[in-house]
């Protein structure tokens, strides 16, 4: 299970930080962190980056509106991209989780609310619209968001189709990678491209999946 935060000193999957790649050669030894300046520097960079974009972020920036110095965040974070990608991973953590309702029509529903509710009603929405094309082209973002976030979610969406199948609803062929990508790829689409993103939508793509995948 992915925990609730994502933040630096919490852990994203089992044995994962989202920031792992820095933490150890960033941080002083012996150097206790301040809970209070880590999250004013997420905080901070999560105003910046939808005020300006990534490529107009700078860390002296952040520093400022954060009230550190540049220092401080150097100690946590090697660069632009580490203290970008755990803003990303601690905002998406939340909404990654569908819950067992014994219910296959609800979690295939669920499984596309869960990326849609955080687009609209969560600060979720305005950094992930930021932070597109990064993710879509900077290996440095892209590719940890591709191993937590997107992992995690194709192993959620993996695990409601095991258990529409043991209950009998879905086939038993029933591909897990191919329902995520009907299931997450439209609401993405319009959040690229334009669209209503609202709960007709989701429950819409949820019932088209189960359609798609019935059983006899």
């Amino acid at each position: 299970m992915v925990p609730k935060q994502a933040r630096s000193g919490g852990t994203f999957g089992q044995n994962e930080k989202p920031n792992g790649d820095h933490d150890p050669v960033s941080r002083r030894p012996g150097r206790p962190r301040s809970g209070q300046a880590n999250q004013a520097i997420l905080d901070a960079t999560r105003a910046l980056l939808v005020e300006q974009g990534f490529t107009r972020l700078r860390l002296e920036h952040v520093a400022a509106r954060a009230g550190v110095g540049k220092g401080t965040i150097y100690r946590r974070w090697a660069s632009k991209e580490a203290l970008t990608l755990e803003v990303v991973l601690e905002l998406a953590a939340p909404h990654l989780d569908i819950a067992d309702v014994g219910d296959t029509r609800a979690e295939l529903r669920a499984a596309t609310h869960n990326p849609l509710d955080a687009i609209v009603a969560t600060p979720w929405g305005p950094v992930i619209r930021a932070m597109l094309s990064q993710i879509a082209g900077n290996p440095a973002i892209g590719d940890r968001f591709r191993a937590t976030v997107v992992a995690h979610r194709r192993a959620e969406i993996a695990r409601v189709i095991e258990r529409g199948i043991a209950r009998g609803d879905l086939r038993p062929d029933a591909d897990a990678s191919i329902a995520t990508e009907l299931l997450v790829g439209p609401v993405y689409f319009r959040l690229a491209f334009g669209g209503t993103l609202d709960a007709d939508f989701a429950d819409r793509i949820g019932d088209a999946v189960l359609a798609a995948f019935a059983a006899d």
